[in-house]
């Protein structure tokens, strides 16, 4: 089947660049949240699942987003972070889904991240990024 517009394929190395910035902020944004006004539901929701100590995975955990979004909005090493948050993402979805109190997020939500973060892995950082691809 011949594609509809055949002249936007010229900009196809903006896609990732808009889903990596997209997914950076969003990452970003949430690690900040994770430091602050929801730590606190976050090492409830963690105790429960007796992951211990709560509290130093939570600020791992926020740490991790914060430095994993400036990495995709710098577009260095974006693999390497779209891969951790592939499994961060994976593991909070599955969280969501077991218990939806604690952090009271859509699975939408989550399942999109994920599918955002696969397809970064498997297609690199796009236009704009200090990654090159080989």
């Amino acid at each position: 089947m011949l594609n509809t517009f055949p002249s936007l394929l010229t900009y196809s190395l903006l896609a990732p660049f808009v889903l990596r910035v997209i997914l950076g902020l969003i990452f970003l944004d949430l690690g900040i949240l994770k430091l602050g006004k929801e730590k606190s539901r976050w090492v409830t929701s963690l105790e429960a699942l007796h992951l211990r100590p709560a509290e130093t995975l939570a600020t791992l955990l926020g740490a991790i987003e914060i430095v994993g979004g400036i990495m995709l909005l710098v577009g260095i090493y974006t693999q390497v972070a779209a891969l951790a948050f592939v499994i961060l993402t994976g593991i909070e979805l599955y969280l969501e889904w077991k218990d939806a109190v604690f952090i009271k997020r859509n699975l939408v939500f989550y399942l999109l991240l994920l599918a955002i973060a696969l397809s970064l892995l498997l297609t690199g950082a796009g236009a704009y990024s200090f990654d090159i691809p080989l």
